[in-house]
């Protein structure tokens, strides 16, 4: 098993800093949660890839995006017509890939899509909360004027 350790550590850093994330803002996949995910889809793939010489890896790979698939499901929910969870299902869905790339040995793809996905959870909301504050910031700026005449 040839490989086996380095794609250990790639799997569980970038489940680690996206899980963290994640916990950091009280969401439901925290960072025990992504590291499985990673590692977990690692090791299908890794194995994947050793099993008659790789012939069946894409059909393990298919798999695991079906079980994934299910495991994301489980963390959408609706309560009172709203629904919730469409981040973090999410998350575990890339979660799953960015642990295919690296059991495929495609490392800075893995950490590269690490990276990627903590700019997308945070600069996002940021983006948002910036966008939330201008409009409160020209009403203020109106009502001071409004205050002023």
């Amino acid at each position: 098993m040839e490989g086996l350790h380095i794609r250990l550590m790639y799997s569980l850093f970038c489940g680690f800093i996206i899980g963290l994330e994640r916990q950091i803002r009280g969401k439901p996949v925290d960072v025990r949660t992504s590291m499985l995910i990673c590692v977990g889809t690692m090791l299908y793939i890794f194995l994947g890839t050793h099993v008659n010489q790789g012939i069946d890896a894409g059909r393990i790979l298919g798999q695991v995006v079906t079980g994934v698939g299910f495991l994301g499901g489980g963390v959408i929910m609706t309560k009172e017509g709203l629904v919730s969870g469409v981040t973090s299902a999410s998350v575990v869905w890339l979660l799953a890939g960015i642990g295919a790339a690296i059991g495929l040995g495609y490392y800075s793809t893995g950490v590269l899509l690490s990276i990627v996905a903590l700019v997308i959870l945070i600069g996002v909301e940021f983006l948002e909360d910036v966008f939330k504050a201008l409009p409160r910031a020209v009403r203020k700026h109106e009502k001071e004027d409004k205050q002023n005449h």
